[in-house]
């Protein structure tokens, strides 16, 4: 078994500037910027055979590179109770489109359909132990970030593997967007 998800990578200078708004916000669990990314779609526990087959899936999408754009901070929350700290993405919808082409591909490889609405973000924080007041306020200090767009030219299928602290993220295969090279399996490297 294996706990997979889709996502785009995020780029190291756009992970600096996100780092740079952790802090400040007593019971929030920062997300280390080794592990921001843009799920896609979130896949779960697999066997490994259909892990392959999620794979092969994934590798058959094809869809042009586009510019992502950050901006805006929020909250998620779920039951009146606040979960989560993100980073908003402006509307794209090349973005829209791959995520479709994601999800499709997936179901086609035998995954029931997703749920929930896709709502692009980036997570910061887990912050169920934080105080609602101190999180509006962080989100009211913050609302004006905007990052600079960044390229995504491929996408990745990750492994998470669950450790004391928090989850670790492995980047399994990426998948080029138009244009760019084949997918490239961790293995090959």
């Amino acid at each position: 078994m294996v706990r997979l998800f889709v996502a785009l990578p995020i780029g190291e200078g756009l992970k600096e500037q996100l780092a740079g708004l952790a802090g400040g916000i007593p019971g929030a669990r920062w997300v280390p910027p080794e592990n921001y990314h843009l799920t896609l779609r979130f896949i779960g526990e697999v066997e490994n055979v259909l892990a392959d087959e999620l794979d092969e899936a994934l590798a058959t999408i094809r869809a042009k590179p586009f510019d992502l754009t950050l901006r805006g901070l929020d909250v998620f929350e779920k039951a009146g109770r606040i979960h989560s700290l993100y980073v908003g993405v402006e509307r794209c919808e090349r973005l829209l489109h791959l995520q479709s082409k994601v999800e499709t591909a997936l179901q086609r490889a035998g995954l029931p359909p997703e749920r929930k609405k896709f709502a692009p973000h980036v997570t910061l924080a887990r912050t169920d132990k934080a105080a609602p007041d101190k999180l509006i306020a962080f989100v009211q200090a913050h609302n004006l970030f905007r990052a600079p767009a960044e390229r995504m030219d491929h996408f990745c299928l990750f492994s998470s593997r669950l450790g004391k602290e928090q989850a670790h993220y492995v980047p399994e295969v990426d998948y080029a967007l138009e244009g760019a090279l084949a997918p490239v399996r961790a293995e090959d490297e």
